[in-house]
């Protein structure tokens, strides 16, 4: 009776969470239109439906991955981006245009960009997560902390080619290395899409399977789970959705930590699929508000990513000082 209750109890907050952002999807779309220029009407649906579009995938990758990685690494304050991909997105983006130039078709070149990154960042989740599982013996903990040290080697890299660098390609670097709703590109929507549908699709079986995992390694075991498989391939799957989200706008720390724990502090449940749609909820209403916040009161001056890492990094701490009083 009680798990009936909580079930429709959150199914309820869920609707709310889909109501809002909902709402925040008008107001963005119809806040400052000329209804009376059709021209200008068109004009403005033409640039503001790709970027809700873009808003609304970040969010369900970013917050669908924070979700799974936080069950299957069993720590609520981690953060997928631990794994090392937005330190590689800013890695490949500075040694491209270290390179071969500001001007190069593949640092100018949208598509190309996108397609580069996705590449070399799957490519590397793929070889060396699954060689580290292998070599750990399928050890979470020392994945992540592989993880965390490439995000220092990596981090390190990209600092001393920007040192090096000419000052001017430096200046048209820092545009690509924060991430940015203001100039989406609206031709790799479709092939996002696809990507993370791929990923859902191929990783469906272990997803179904993600509230046996977190009741740990010997109860999956021993209800007939392959434990080990099922954490690798969803740690891959993990990577990847942030691989996808961080190529197609960059970099957005803290937003994963953000939105993953405000769901589980609303539903406070064990059913992922109603954390993942809380998750996924929160982000879309957390980037598409703060968009347009960016575009009306601040005028584009600071980009919306910027007011999630602060933001992100007092909530963290906020978490560190409640858990320690717990």
């Amino acid at each position: 009776m009680i798990n009936t209750v909580s079930y429709r109890a959150n199914v309820r907050r869920l609707i709310i969470l889909s109501a809002l952002v909902l709402l925040c999807a008008v107001l963005y779309m119809l806040v400052e239109v000329n209804f009376g220029n059709s021209k200008l009407f068109a004009y403005s649906m033409r640039i503001r439906v790709p970027k809700l579009i873009v808003m609304l995938i970040t969010a369900f990758a970013i917050g669908g991955a924070s979700i799974v990685f936080q069950s299957i690494i069993n720590n609520t304050i981690v953060t997928p981006c631990l794994l090392g991909m937005n330190s590689l997105y800013t890695l490949i983006h500075t040694a491209v245009v270290f390179v071969a130039g500001s001007a190069s078709i593949v640092a100018s070149n949208a598509n190309l960009a996108f397609a580069v990154d996705v590449m070399i960042m799957g490519a590397a989740a793929t070889v060396i997560y699954s060689w580290l599982f292998k070599k750990t013996k399928h050890n979470v903990l020392y994945v992540l902390l592989v993880g965390t040290v490439l995000t220092s080697f990596f981090s390190s890299i990209q600092s001393t080619l920007t040192r090096v660098m000419d000052p001017n390609e430096y200046d048209t670097l820092l545009n690509n290395l924060v991430a940015s709703f203001s100039n989406v590109n609206s031709e790799i929507i479709v092939f996002c899409l696809a990507l993370i549908a791929l990923i859902i699709f191929a990783l469906r079986k272990e997803l179904a399977l993600l509230d046996v995992l977190t009741l740990g390694r010997d109860q999956a075991t021993n209800l007939g789970v392959d434990y080990d498989k099922c954490i690798r391939r969803l740690l891959l799957g993990v990577t990847l959705c942030i691989a996808v989200a961080t190529a197609m706008v960059g970099p957005i720390s803290f937003l994963g930590l953000i939105i993953a724990n405000l769901s589980r502090q609303l539903l406070r449940t064990y059913r992922h699929w109603q954390l993942v749609l809380g998750s996924a909820f929160f982000g879309m209403i957390v980037l598409v508000f703060g968009q347009l916040l960016v575009e009306h009161a601040f005028s584009y001056a600071i980009p919306v990513s910027v007011f999630i890492t602060v933001g992100g990094g007092i909530y963290f701490l906020y978490l560190l000082l409640a858990r320690k009083k717990v």
